[in-house]
């Protein structure tokens, strides 16, 4: 699979890179990131996809509500404003 563009900035700048990490880890444990991760697993497991390696995330149409479909397709769509594509 071919990178998107900004993986590719990335790439080429590690500095940038560190500093998004860094940021997104500060992030992730926020009362906001903890409560998004702590929803996406809960959906993930009742899809029965949590930990089992099969490719497959829970694409979240709703609250409490989602579908099965490949990881990078559903990452890559933009979330706007918090709802959801």
């Amino acid at each position: 699979m071919e990178k998107g563009k900004t993986q590719r900035y990335y790439d080429k700048n590690p500095a940038a890179n560190r500093r998004r990490l860094k940021q997104q880890a500060k992030y992730n444990k926020s009362r906001e990131g903890l409560k998004i991760r702590v929803a996406a697993n809960k959906l993930n497991e009742k899809l029965g996809t949590y930990g089992n390696g099969d490719g497959k995330d829970a694409s979240h149409t709703g609250t409490n509500k989602g579908k099965l479909e490949s990881k990078s397709k559903n990452r890559r769509r933009p979330r706007m404003g918090g709802k959801y594509a």
